[in-house]
C-alpha cells in the first residue's frame, strides 16, 4: 500500500470543473494582477478569519515581510518569536534588518512560551512574532499583555493555521497583523506561491495595500519603498474555491488526527509514541500537521522504515533555527533553548490530509509497530 504524506491530486479532482472555468473566465479578461478576483478573495478571507481588513500578498514570506516594514521595524530592533519554526518566520525578520531574538517553546503545543518571551524583552524589542504552529494557535492571552505593557507590535505568524481559533477567536485576528501562506501544501493552497496579511486596523490596512505595490499611492507616485508583493487574479480565484470547502478539509483533517489516536492506543507501541497535544486553553486545532515525537533515539529509523514502505514521511523542522548556519552571528548555541532542541531530535510527521483513507493509517501504524516492536 502506497501512502503519501499529501495527496493533492485527490483534492483537485473534487474541485477541477469549477478551477478550470473560472482560469478560462481569467484568460479571458487578461486582468492577472490584483483586481476583482482578488479583491473577492480579500473580502472572503477577511470574513473567514474575523478580521475587517485583508491585504493578498505574493506568498506567506512576504506577508511576514511586509507587515514588519510597515511598522518600519529594520536595523537596531528586535523581534522575538520562536527557534522552532518553518525558516521564513525568522528569515523575514533577517531580510528587513532587525535582529531576531528566541524565546523558547512549550512542550505541550510547540509553540512559543509566553513566559520565555517576557525575559527576552529589551529597550530594543519592537515587536513579538509568535508562530500557530502546524495548526494549533499559540497562548496569545498572556503574549497580547506583554505587548500591551511593553508597547509592542504582535504579528502571528498564522501560515500554518488558517481557520484554527484561541478561545473562540481565529488566528490572525488577535494581533496587530495576521499572515498567511497558501502554499501548495497548506490546508487552504493555491497553485503556486500565494499569501494574505489581516488587521483589525484601517490605518495599517491601507499601508500594507501601498507597501505591496512598490510603495505607490498614486499611479508612479511613491510615499515609501515597497516592494513586489502583489497577489496574482488566477490564485486569488483557486483560493475562492477553495475556501468554500477548508471547514469540511479541516474536519476530514480532525477526523484522522482522532483515527491515529485510537489507532496508536491500541498498538503495540504507544508508550514509545508521544501523539500531538492540544493545548489546555480552549482551541480549534486545524491539523496541518501531525507531528509524534519517537522515543529512545529511534526517530530516524522509523522514519526510514515507514518510507521503505510506501509510506510518506518528514520531519519538521530537523534544527532549531538558533543552530542553523546563518544566524550563527547570533551567538547562539547548543542548550540555549532545550526544549526546541530536543522536539527537532525526536518529532515525525505522518500524512493527515482529509482525503487519507483508515485503512492507510490502520497500515503505517502496523509498519511502525514492526519497526519499533
Amino acid at each position: 500500500m502506497q501512502v503519501p504524506l499529501l495527496d493533492l491530486q485527490m483534492q483537485y479532482r473534487t474541485i477541477k470543473d469549477e478551477v478550470l472555468a473560472e482560469i478560462t473566465d481569467i484568460c479571458e479578461s487578461q486582468r492577472f494582477i490584483l483586481g476583482p478576483k482578488v479583491e473577492q478573495f480579500e473580502a472572503e478571507a477577511a470574513r473567514y478569519c474575523g478580521t475587517p481588513y485583508a491585504c493578498g500578498v505574493t506568498s506567506g514570506s512576504d506577508a511576514l515581510i511586509i507587515a514588519l516594514m510597515v511598522e518600519k521595524i529594520g536595523p537596531g530592533d528586535e523581534v522575538i518569536t520562536s527557534p522552532f519554526t518553518f525558516f521564513a518566520t525568522v528569515g523575514a525578520i533577517a531580510r528587513v534588518g532587525a535582529t531576531p531574538v528566541f524565546a523558547d517553546i512549550d512542550p505541550v503545543t510547540f509553540n512559543i512560551a509566553p513566559e520565555a518571551i517576557a525575559a527576552k524583552i529589551t529597550p530594543k524589542t519592537k515587536a513579538i512574532l509568535p508562530v500557530h504552529l502546524f495548526g494549533q494557535c499559540a497562548d496569545m492571552d498572556p503574549i497580547m499583555e506583554l505587548a500591551r505593557r511593553h508597547n509592542l507590535i504582535v504579528i502571528e505568524d498564522a501560515c500554518q493555521s488558517i481557520g484554527a481559533e484561541y478561545k473562540g477567536r481565529r488566528a490572525g485576528s488577535i494581533g496587530d497583523y495576521g499572515c498567511f501562506s497558501f502554499f501548495p501544501s497548506k490546508n487552504l493552497g493555491c497553485f503556486g506561491d500565494g499569501g494574505l496579511v489581516t488587521t483589525n486596523d484601517e490605518a495599517k490596512a491601507k499601508l500594507l495595500k501601498i507597501f505591496r505595490n512598490h510603495g505607490q499611492s498614486g499611479t508612479y507616485i511613491h510615499q515609501y519603498v515597497g516592494g513586489n508583493f502583489r497577489l496574482d487574479a488566477l490564485q486569488a480565484a483557486v483560493l475562492s474555491i477553495k475556501l468554500k470547502h477548508l471547514d469540511s478539509w479541516t474536519a476530514g483533517r480532525q477526523h484522522n488526527a482522532a483515527d491515529y489516536r485510537q489507532l496508536f492506543a491500541a498498538s503495540k507501541i504507544g508508550d514509545r509514541i508521544a501523539l500531538p497535544q492540544e493545548a489546555p486553553y480552549p482551541v480549534r486545532h486545524i491539523y496541518n500537521q501531525f507531528c509524534i515525537r519517537v522515543a529512545d533515539g529511534r526517530r530516524d529509523e522509523l522514519k526510514a522504515g515507514l518510507q521503505e514502505r510506501g509510506i510518506g514521511c518528514a520531519i519538521y523542522y530537523p534544527l532549531s533555527l538558533h543552530l542553523q548556519d546563518c544566524f550563527r552571528s547570533l551567538g547562539g548555541k547548543t542548550g540555549d533553548y532545550p526544549v526546541s532542541e530536543a522536539v527537532s531530535q525526536d518529532i515525525l510527521a505522518l500524512p493527515i490530509y482529509a482525503e487519507s483513507s483508515h485503512e492507510q493509517r490502520a497500515y503505517l501504524v502496523s509498519a511502525a509497530e514492526q519497526i519499533l516492536g
